[in-house]
């Protein structure tokens, strides 16, 4: 594992980079600006990624994941596109196809090492540019969004949105449970507290309104957004890497775009708290090697751990992954402190009387209670195929059916995820271990652990990546790395059609779509194919 590490970090073992604690900047980034070509590639890159997310909020007028009562349907010329489903859906691929390109190029304008790259506040305009167009367009690649707005109209009317769904809680004739998938209108809500108060809020103020509620929780997705671009460069800096790389693979990532800020998910608010929370909490951390030697506490340095701490634990009772950056902040202060297993487990101690205190003043104070704690496993219901375990479970039983052993698909599904959901946190405890033991940077740790949790549980979506693909952006400078995590990244950007649907019984849109989205690209590229930038 440790030599594993290595090779992700792109250090080697007797390194002073990788032996140290990261606090303070590690090295100075500074390489000269583009040149004149450079900046018009950059320029025609820019301007080739806002042509695709404007594409993409036009598509989604009539491929989006819109409201049962679609306003756009009354409005000239624009409710023309929600009676062109397979237009509209072709639009919209082209738009996904060209902001993907875009990143690309962008990337190569980003690599690390380079004699000349985007500097940070061209890399700033540049998100400003993609994301501007993504704000206004209707929910797309999912309707997570409406499961939002009716679990925060079951809190704001004072019943239990964690023993009740919104079928039950407000009727299936209601405006918001219309909107709900079938599938979990009977489901209970699996988020925290923080994020259902900040839902019963937005209530209040839209009431049933759909279209101001999706608006609202837009706004809060695109707060979590603005601390993840906050908090990434800054923690690049500790960690040695190029803050502008780290901004490339963490924030313009194309699944950041399309599923924090397109598709509304609470991801944003939940990731953008946990690294804000690692950034605070080191803030103060003076910088020492494995072996010492090791400063007396810095002023106001328990300070910023218990900020950093709480912080971190916020983002938790939005969704529950975040609790593991707890254990990876509390490694690096136990090393910081002196490395020994009893300052690991006075760190966690103290850590968890935390994090248990901050859970009992949200659970108690939301008055929603902590029953939160039984529905978190909710998701699990469905039968994804990108979970690799559900997968495992799926060609298990088909392979029963094939040799004559009758249909035990929904028990080799269970058995696969049993296995998947206790390998997950033992890989994690693995990787917590490493990091105490400074086989590899504890942020790796992070990345890596949130990885084996999500991919091996029972449930997998392209946002769920998220989780393990932001922190290693911030940590990880490793070329191999960072192009499996590029390739990754472009293919599940554009697997998950944007509608949110199945597409049972009219897949047949799929091709079509497709095809002419490809010829509208592939045409795009060849008028740009002068300015695109060749790896250095």
């Amino acid at each position: 594992m440790g030599d594993v590490a290595r090779e992700v970090e792109g250090q080697t073992p007797g390194s002073a980079t990788a032996v140290s604690q990261p606090a303070t900047p590690l090295t100075p980034f500074s390489t000269a600006p583009l040149d004149t070509r450079e900046r018009r590639q950059l320029d025609v890159i820019r301007r080739f990624g806002t042509v695709g997310a404007l594409l993409l909020a036009v598509g989604s007028l009539g491929a989006g994941a819109a409201p049962v009562n679609n306003p756009v349907w009354g409005l000239p010329v624009f409710g023309l596109f929600s009676r062109m489903t397979t237009v509209s859906l072709a639009i919209a691929f082209a738009g996904v196809f060209m902001i993907v390109l875009a990143w690309l190029g962008l990337g190569r304008l980003s690599l690390p090492g380079r004699a000349r790259m985007v500097s940070l506040p061209q890399m700033a305009r540049t998100l400003v540019m993609w994301t501007a167009p993504l704000v206004l367009t209707v929910p797309m690649f999912s309707k997570d969004v409406y499961s939002y707005l009716a679990q925060s109209e079951i809190a704001a009317r004072g019943e239990d949105p964690y023993t009740v769904g919104p079928g039950e809680a407000l009727g299936n004739a209601d405006i918001l449970t219309k909107n709900v998938p079938t599938m979990w209108r009977d489901t209970p809500s699996p988020y925290g507290p923080l994020f259902l108060v900040v839902g019963r809020w937005i209530t209040l103020l839209t009431g049933d309104h759909v279209v101001m509620g999706v608006a609202f929780h837009r706004l809060l997705a695109l707060f979590g957004f603005a601390m993840i671009v906050w908090a990434l460069p800054r923690l690049a800096r500790r960690f040695g890497i190029n803050p502008v790389s780290a901004l490339w693979l963490g924030a313009a990532n194309p699944l950041v775009l399309f599923h924090l800020v397109v598709g509304v998910h609470n991801e944003a608010l939940a990731i953008g708290l946990m690294l804000v929370g690692i950034e605070l909490g080191l803030r103060s951390m003076p910088r020492c090697g494995p072996g010492g030697p090791f400063p007396p506490w810095q002023p106001n340095e328990l300070l910023w751990y218990g900020i950093g701490a709480t912080v971190i634990t916020l983002g938790a009772v939005v969704k529950i992954p975040a609790a593991l950056a707890l254990g990876f902040l509390g490694v690096m202060i136990a090393r910081r402190w002196g490395g020994r297993w009893k300052h690991l487990f006075i760190t966690a101690g103290a850590l968890l009387v935390i994090f248990l205190g901050v859970v009992a003043l949200t659970s108690i104070g939301s008055g929603l209670g902590f029953g939160w704690a039984s529905t978190l496993n909710t998701a699990n219901t469905i039968k994804s195929w990108m979970a690799p375990m559900t997968a495992l479970g799926f060609g298990a039983g088909g392979l029963g059916i094939i040799l004559g052993l009758g249909n035990h698909i929904d028990a080799a599904i269970t058995v696969s995820r049993m296995v998947g959901t206790l390998l997950g946190p033992l890989l994690a405890a693995k990787l917590l271990l490493d990091s105490f033991r400074w086989r590899l940077r504890p942020m790796i740790g992070l990345g890596a652990a949130m990885g084996a949790v999500l991919v091996l549980g029972a449930t997998l979506q392209p946002w769920y990546l998220l989780w393990a693909a932001i922190p290693l952006a911030s940590a990880a400078g490793n070329t191999r790395f960072r192009a499996a995590a590029t390739a990754i990244s472009a293919a599940f950007a554009v697997a998950l059609p944007p509608t949110g649907n199945t597409f049972d019984g009219r897949t047949y849109q799929l091709p079509y779509a497709y095809l002419a989205a490809a010829i509208v690209v592939a045409v795009a590229l060849f008028a740009v194919r002068k300015h695109i930038p060749t790896r250095p």
